[in-house]
Parts: structure tokens; C-alpha cells; sequence
């Protein structure tokens, strides 16, 4: 990557420009959709299974697969990536060699729409709106990793879609059908959590972008692209790019063109059960008070990012402040503890330089009368000192186990037996909150936001930035369903 200084000037501007360019690559579908149409679905009887068709089978797909195959409760029945080639595809296509496999999901639903009744989303953020929201509007129900969407609109969107459908809905925080969830919910509801003022989440290991050159000054150049990839339907709804390997396999993560940085992989693994049973909704100030090797291209090499919230009923504003980065630790209370020591369950960086964390992921939460802290999906949270963790021992309530892991929750709420935990309806507000912070990140700028006209008021390109550029061409029809 080349080394001189972008123009700030010139990012800003080109952050609207309406893409207009024709695609570089022949798509599969010349009219996507052309056959498949809405069939709203009925909850299967108890005695039947879902079917269930995987929209990305490597990396994280791959474990959600795994998953829902345990469960017993459902049939895979089709599997869509637009990358045979790949190492964790042709694993995941060597384990089901019998099921019929696509490169794009438009012809997959053309295909198989009536055989299928619910969908796996497990492909790059950028890349969930426009399956997800096809899904949807033939009538399939969606199991949708997080976060939902690159866009605050893109969000808006798939809620309103997801009520419209009738589609039963579930965002990928697997942590929220755990003991963490069941926790925060009883200790809430029984008074142990109450008058929260302030919450903290940090995630401090290496991510794929730490350590690269800053100071770039245009996108990484093009290369040839792999035989094995449909690069036209992986590129999807945004902008065109030449092809280059720093954008797949799980390096997408790292552009503000393709994912959600630290924040959007991790925030919703840490801050999922504050953000519903404290009922947050959306902040009316995001503030990033530290950005550390910022650039118009991918994410700092560190952050922190500060929320306000407005009291809510009998509750008082509280803030929330969120950390990433190698050297950007949050300060600890007293009696903090332990927990300094590397979680083995992180996932690795990918090409990031190897260094280990000082922290585990996780949080801490400051009420008038007491301090917790906590790990990250489902662990639990403890009162800190330990002294005051003794003395309220007794006055705990019970907290009652899961009846269900996120996944067959999914799957039973597929079957009218239960209601889904991260519903759209509740997941897309926390995700929304990631939204606002990436734009507040990528611009360097304190943000005002009005919680009612869901509108930035102080910074009219942060403003645009809530809907973003227009589509490529032969994709914006997805917008409309």
C-alpha cells in the first residue's frame, strides 16, 4: 500500500458520490428473481423439521451449520457461496456432498424457493441486506449473523421488512439465548441491576487491519480473480472494486466499504443485554474520542467511542463508552479482579501481527450503588469487590437456565413453539448503535443524533452516510421489497 496522505477533502465528497458504473463481470442472473415468488410459511407441526437452506458455508457459516445440525430439528436442505474454491467451502461441501449447492442466492431461490423455509445469513456484513431482504419477501424466515446490516438504513429496512413479511427472525449474538442473557434479564427485573449511569465495553486483542500502513492513499490494486469465485455476486450492493485478496475470506472486516470493524464484530456479543433490558434504543450524541491511525479506507488502529442515552422512564442517561485496540485499555475499578489472562475462545486475527491481549473481552457496569463486570456472549456478571459480591450473595435470585441454545431457538420459533431472542425487531436498534459509531469513527466526528426523526442533525454528510451511496447498477431493487 502506498504511503501518501489522502485528501480528507476528497473522501468526504467522493463518501456521496452516486455509483453509477456498470458491473466489470457478467452476473449469473440477468433478471434476478425471475421466477421465485412470496409463499408465506407455515410453522412446521412439532413432529416436522425445518428446511433450511445456507446462504455462506466457511468460517463462521461453517460452526452456525454445525449447529443447526445438532439440534436434530432441521433438514439442510440447499448450501450458497459465492466461492467453491476455498479452503472452508470445500470442507463444508466435502461434509454434505448430496445437497445442491449455488454461487448466488438469486438463483437459488429461483431454484428451490418452495423447498426451502428458513435461510442462513452468514456471509460479510456488507452482504446481508440484499439476501436477507429477498428472503424475507418470499416468505422465508431468517437466521441473520450479526451485525444486521452495514447501513443504519440498511437495518431500518430489514426491521420493516421482517414485520411486513411476518418472517420469524434471528440475529447470529449467540450469547442472548445464554446464561448472561437470563442473568441480566432476572437481576434487572428483581432490582439487583437499576439506576445503571454508566457501562464500558472493551474487546483489546489483535484484529486483521492492526499494523497496516495508515497513510494509504486509494484502495489496494486489483488481481486476477480465483476461477472458483463469482466476484460480480460476492460485490453484491456496493461499490465496484477490482478484485484483490485483501478483501476476502474474512479481510472484508476490515474496509469501511465491506464491514463493521471491532465494533460491529464484538459490540453485539458485549453489549446485547444491556442495550435491551436497560432499554437504550438509540443515543442522542456518539462522541469518538479516540482514533488512533484514522484513514478514509479501513478501520483506526484503535478507538473509543463515547454514547450518551437519555433517561427512560424511571431510568437515568446513561453512557456508554466503547474501547477496541492494542493499546487502548479502558481504566478498571477497584476489586476488579482477574480476568487479564488471554481467552482461549477468541478466534484468531487472520494476518494481524500476533500479540496478545491484556484483557479479555468484556464489560463493566457502574450503577449508584453497585459495580459489575463481565465477560463476553454469554458469560455472566459478577459484583465487584468480591466483598460486595459476598455480601449480596444471599439477596440473589435465582436465575433460571435456557431452554434453548440461540440456534434451536431459532428453529422452535420457526415452529410457533417459541418466540426468538434477537428478533430483528430488538436486534436491529443494537445494531443501528454500530452503525452510528462506524460513521462517527470514519468521519472523526462527534455526531448529534434525534432519537425520534432518526436524523443526525449536526453534520449533513454523516447524515447522508445513515442511508449511503446508491447501489451498483442491477441491484436496487433490493431497497424496494
Amino acid at each position: 500500500m502506498k504511503t501518501s496522505d489522502p485528501s480528507r477533502r476528497k473522501f468526504l465528497k467522493a463518501a456521496i458520490t452516486i455509483s453509477a458504473a456498470a458491473a466489470a463481470f457478467p452476473t449469473i442472473l440477468t433478471k434476478p428473481v425471475s421466477g421465485a415468488k412470496f409463499q408465506q410459511v407455515k410453522p412446521a407441526s412439532p413432529n416436522e423439521k425445518v428446511n433450511l437452506a445456507c446462504i455462506g458455508i466457511g468460517g463462521q457459516a461453517a460452526s452456525d451449520i454445525r449447529e443447526f445440525e445438532r439440534t436434530g430439528i432441521c433438514n439442510l436442505v440447499a448450501l450458497c457461496d459465492t466461492d467453491m474454491g476455498a479452503s472452508a467451502t470445500q470442507a463444508t461441501l466435502k461434509s454434505y456432498p448430496e445437497l445442491p449447492r449455488f454461487q448466488d442466492f438469486r438463483v437459488m431461490f429461483d431454484k428451490m424457493s418452495n423447498e426451502i423455509d428458513a435461510v442462513l445469513v452468514a456471509i460479510p456484513d456488507f452482504a446481508h441486506f440484499p439476501a436477507a431482504m429477498l428472503a424475507m419477501s418470499l416468505g422465508k424466515h431468517v437466521y441473520c449473523e450479526k451485525p444486521m446490516g452495514r447501513t443504519f438504513n440498511e437495518v431500518q429496512l430489514m426491521m420493516n421488512a421482517a414485520s411486513r413479511y411476518k418472517v420469524v427472525t434471528q440475529m447470529g449474538n449467540q450469547g442472548h439465548s445464554e446464561a448472561n442473557y437470563f442473568q441480566f434479564k432476572t437481576w434487572v427485573e428483581s432490582g439487583v441491576i437499576k439506576d445503571v449511569t454508566s457501562f464500558v465495553g472493551h474487546m483489546n486483542s489483535s484484529r486483521r487491519w492492526h499494523g497496516w500502513d495508515t497513510k494509504i492513499s486509494k484502495y489496494p490494486s486489483g488481481e486476477l480473480i480465483p476461477q472458483t469465485l463469482d466476484w460480480d455476486t460476492w460485490t453484491g450492493t456496493a461499490d465496484e472494486h477490482e478484485y484483490n485478496h485483501d478483501y476476502v475470506q474474512g479481510q472484508w472486516r476490515c474496509w469501511y466499504d465491506f464491514g463493521m470493524g471491532a465494533l460491529g464484530d464484538w459490540g453485539a456479543h458485549i453489549m446485547d443485554s444491556v442495550h435491551q433490558f436497560l432499554n437504550l434504543g438509540l443515543p442522542v450524541e456518539i462522541d469518538p474520542v479516540k482514533i488512533a491511525g484514522w484513514n478514509p479506507f479501513f478501520f483506526p488502529q484503535s478507538e473509543t467511542l463515547v454514547y450518551k442515552f437519555p433517561a427512560r422512564g424511571t431510568m437515568p442517561p446513561l453512557e456508554l463508552t466503547w474501547y477496541d485496540g492494542l493499546d487502548n485499555l479502558p481504566p478498571l475499578p477497584q476489586g476488579y479482579g482477574g480476568g487479564a489472562e488471554v481467552d482461549p475462545n477468541i478466534p484468531p486475527p487472520g494476518n494481524a501481527p500476533v500479540k496478545q491481549a491484556q484483557l479479555n473481552p468484556g464489560k463493566i457496569m457502574y450503577s449508584k450503588e453497585l459495580t459489575f463486570k463481565g465477560g463476553t456472549h454469554g458469560a455472566t456478571l459478577s459484583i465487584i469487590p468480591s466483598e460486595k459480591a459476598k455480601e449480596m450473595e444471599k439477596k440473589l435470585p435465582e436465575i433460571p437456565k435456557s431452554p434453548s441454545n440461540h440456534y434451536k431457538n431459532f428453529l422452535l420459533g420457526c415452529k410457533g413453539l417459541e418466540e426468538t431472542r434477537s428478533p430483528f425487531s430488538i436486534a436491529g436498534p443494537l445494531s443501528q448503535l454500530f452503525n452510528l459509531g462506524v460513521i462517527a469513527a470514519q468521519l472523526n466526528s462527534k455526531l448529534i443524533f434525534d432519537r425520534q426523526k432518526k436524523i443526525i442533525t449536526n453534520h449533513p454528510l454523516a447524515n447522508q452516510m445513515l442511508v449511503g451511496k446508491a447501489p451498483r447498477k442491477g441491484w436496487e431493487q433490493y431497497y424496494n421489497l
